[in-house]
């Protein structure tokens, strides 16, 4: 038996995009007073800061580039100057038949990963997990640059139910570290609560609808930073910052990407090779971290999701408990992991 070419996985932590709206600190808790974050462009004259030295530059010709004005058009969104706060508000969903296929090339395979999956279950559950995708709930680490320097920062965990709030949680999200994925002293029980909710959507016992909503308390007129579109062709002389929205028109509204969310939430690997010095990383097949250029799992060291998942389910080479966690995190992320033909 090994891995089938075909094997495909739903992700099982399903956020929606992220909405950007402002409000004023002390009416936050009043969804009335909040303003939908629009994306402008603005054109500004800037210098060349780019390295033209590289290569074999006539030194004259650098000359006259480097005293020319840049000018660009960008995309930027900013809070009104009457509101210092920033409201982010997205849905996150919790679903059942972790480790199950949505397609698997070989049913032997699909049995005995079926097998490895329960004996998860059993002896470890999905408890570990959900805590670390509550504690990045908590620390409000899906806020991104918008939580760099903030003055206060809340994040409202609401479970809903017929449409309607049946529990909520509320943290300081400033409480809680980025690094450390720990919960501080008194909300360590609101954190296990929200965890233990997560795990029961994981588990299929419950359906398990979140709406996050963080109030960012950052300045009047601030900046605020919605995703930005990745333009793969941009035509010479266009705009050079193009930012996210949804909605069409004048109803477009600044938003975070889905993909984005998702990433913050599964930033739960600490099980990796020099985890102490960097801190959790997103859960990759490789361990990749885009931002800094390098992938912590590789294969020649055996760490990677591939190597643990195939030692595991085809030679019955049981890994240990941290990187068990590792490898059901990244079937609960999903994706396309057939062998490689």
């Amino acid at each position: 038996m090994k891995r089938p070419k075909i094997l495909s996985f739903e992700r099982k932590l399903d956020p929606s995009d992220a909405v950007l709206r402002s409000t004023v600190w002390k009416s936050r808790s009043d969804a009335s007073s909040w303003i939908d974050l629009k994306i402008r462009e603005k054109s500004v004259r800037g210098t060349i800061s780019n390295d033209l030295a590289a290569g074999d530059q006539n030194p004259a010709k650098i000359d006259a580039n480097i005293r020319n004005a840049n000018p660009q058009t960008v995309d930027v969104a900013t809070l009104p100057s009457h509101h210092d706060t920033l409201v982010v508000r997205f849905t996150l969903r919790a679903l059942g038949n972790v480790g199950n296929p949505t397609a698997c090339g070989d049913p032997e395979f699909r049995g005995k990963l079926d097998s490895v999956v329960n004996d998860y279950v059993n002896s470890l559950g999905f408890g570990e997990i959900s805590r670390r995708y509550a504690a990045n709930l908590a620390n409000g680490r899906f806020l991104w640059r918008n939580r760099i320097g903030a003055e206060a920062a809340e994040v409202v965990v609401a479970h809903l139910k017929d449409g309607k709030a049946e529990a909520q949680w509320i943290f300081n999200a400033i409480q809680h570290k980025l690094f450390d994925l720990s919960a501080p002293e008194g909300e360590a029980e609101d954190v296990k609560e929200l965890a233990k909710l997560i795990e029961s959507g994981f588990l299929g016992a419950a359906h398990v609808l979140l709406q996050v909503t963080a109030f960012v308390r950052i300045g009047e007129g601030q900046e605020v930073f919605p995703s930005q579109e990745l333009i793969m062709n941009r035509e010479r002389g266009s705009k050079s910052k193009t930012l996210y929205s949804v909605g069409e028109g004048e109803k477009a509204v600044a938003a975070i990407h889905s993909q984005k969310i998702g990433n913050a939430i599964r930033t739960i690997d600490t099980w990796y090779p020099g985890a102490n010095e960097n801190g959790p990383i997103a859960v990759e097949p490789y361990g990749s971290v885009t931002t800094q250029g390098k992938a912590y799992r590789q294969p020649k060291d055996k760490k990677d999701f591939y190597s643990l998942l195939d030692g595991w389910v085809v030679k019955d080479k049981v890994p240990d408990t941290e990187q068990q966690h590792f490898v059901i995190a990244t079937l609960i992320r999903g994706g396309v992991f057939g062998e490689a033909g």
